[in-house]
């Protein structure tokens, strides 16, 4: 399985991001999913996320999910762009990519990859208001 993790303070460029997709033609899926930051966290209205992360570490842990999610789907490539530092609303602070032979294992893939990574990646959000 091929894997692209990017961690940047750079903004996401999800048009370059959907140009450089390769897929083998065995492949019949490709799932992207963009998280951006709305303008309510926890019930007050922000202006930005300041995310911060300890990069080794987050490394690690993204190479972890990727050996299972390697055993889990018959995955040929996931990418994977996350943002830190000052995240403004309606901008993407995470951008995930699987690519698969059917959608279904697309999906499910991209799904349980972003829930993991939620629960192990120390990766911190700092709302803005």
């Amino acid at each position: 399985m091929k894997r692209q993790l990017t961690i940047t303070r750079e903004p996401i460029d999800e048009p370059r991001l959907v140009a450089q997709r390769t897929m083998s033609p065995g492949m019949g899926a490709a799932v992207y999913f963009a998280g951006v930051v709305r303008g309510t966290e926890a019930g007050g209205s922000i202006e930005a996320i300041d995310y911060e992360a300890f990069h080794q570490m987050a490394e690690h842990q993204f190479g972890l999910l990727f050996d299972e999610m390697e055993k889990r789907w018959p995955i040929e490539s996931v990418r994977l762009v996350h943002r830190i530092g000052l995240v403004r609303v309606n901008e993407p602070s995470l951008w995930v990519e699987v690519i698969a032979p059917h959608r279904g294992e697309a999906f499910a893939a991209c799904q349980w990859l972003i829930d993991e990574m939620k629960q192990v990646v120390p990766i911190w959000k700092k709302p803005v208001a």
